[in-house]
């Protein structure tokens, strides 16, 4: 493992569990993965894709679809926690895809749950369930669903993570995190997004540049997901909610995104275009994309326009305060951690 890439797992005395971890070879369920192993619980990964390194670990594979309901059955028999992490994300592609497998996907995971007498269920969730493309600065938990979502992902999202907090009971025990942009090495998604388009110079600074941002180290993310299900067992108050995990520390985005490219030893991003031109490129794009029938993501749409010019920042008391989850890797130990990942030898070459 890169030396990097440090596994520090909270210091919380438990008894060894089973554990199951869906989407266990993704960017985010790896590392709760790798947390919950250096704990010394009994690991499982429920995933589409082969991931032999888990299997090194010492973790038992099993692989199948969110909607085949035996296999999740198999998978969640014996098991003390879920982790529900697997999901399809992105801003683009067929509405059905999305709700398949984060909307009937979550709902046969909660079945599986309690079908195998599970007694505790953590759901990966998202932000973006309450954003409706205004300044978002300081929300906390009492943020409503909004009437009208900025894409079929935070849609599909905001109702599987209804299902879950509904699903909470006695015998089966539910909550939500909603970690904010999850970056740190490994990332295969916002890194290498935004280290190859700056260098193929398609990187624009979206608005002003002073839109305050909250992410998420890779590591607290981690973290969050074991105090979580710790609250579970001891914390009554915990249960049927949602709570926003973040790094607690808003940066300006744009001076993040310089920081996050510089690691990878790219300039900082010079051009601009103004908030209202990207949102109206944004809609033109989507349209023609939707009439074309064009799969691929659009280089814009109004969600991402929204997203790189407003403050989205939260307030994380409740996390803290039910959870106990506190972030232990900051945004500079993080970039310093990056930094050392692109130029470890065997590591990203930052192409995406």
């Amino acid at each position: 493992m890169n030396a990097a890439h440090t596994l520090r797992p909270p210091a919380v005395t438990h008894p060894r569990e089973t554990v199951l971890v869906t989407g266990g070879g993704g960017f985010l369920g790896r590392a709760i993965v790798e947390h919950l192993v250096a704990r010394g619980d009994r690991v499982r990964s429920f995933s589409r894709g082969e991931y032999p390194e888990l299997g090194r670990m010492g973790v038992t594979l099993h692989r199948g679809d969110l909607t085949d309901t035996d296999a999740l059955r198999r998978a969640c028999g014996g098991c003390d926690v879920v982790f529900h992490v697997a999901a399809k994300a992105g801003i683009w592609g067929d509405p059905d895809e999305f709700y398949r497998v984060n909307v009937l996907g979550t709902a046969n995971v909660v079945a599986a749950c309690r079908d195998a007498g599970v007694r505790r269920l953590v759901y990966t969730s998202s932000p973006s369930v309450v954003f409706c493309g205004n300044d978002t600065a300081g929300a906390d938990e009492s943020c409503p669903y909004p009437r009208r979502f900025g894409s079929v992902y935070s849609r599909t999202k905001a109702i599987a993570e209804q299902a879950v907090l509904d699903a909470d009971s006695q015998n089966l025990r539910t909550l939500a995190l909603r970690p904010h942009l999850i970056w740190g090495p490994r990332d295969n998604h916002i890194v290498p997004r935004l280290v190859s388009r700056a260098r193929a110079g398609r990187l624009r600074r979206v608005g002003d540049g002073r839109n305050m941002v909250d992410t998420t180290y890779i590591d607290n993310a981690a973290d969050a997901h074991l105090c979580a299900a710790e609250a579970l067992r001891s914390n009554p108050h915990a249960r049927g909610r949602a709570y926003f995990i973040t790094n607690g520390e808003p940066w300006p985005l744009w001076k993040l995104i310089d920081r996050i490219i510089g690691c990878a030893g790219l300039p900082p991003v010079r051009k601009t275009i103004p908030h209202p031109l990207a949102y109206f490129l944004g809609a033109a794009c989507e349209t023609l994309f939707s009439i074309l029938n064009i799969e691929r993501e659009p280089p814009m749409t109004r969600f991402v326009a929204d997203e790189l010019a407003r403050d989205h920042w939260f307030d994380i008391s409740a996390a803290r305060r039910d959870l106990g989850y506190e972030p232990r890797v900051s945004i500079e130990e993080g970039l310093a951690r990056l930094a050392d990942w692109f130029a470890a030898p065997g590591g990203s070459s930052g192409r995406g």
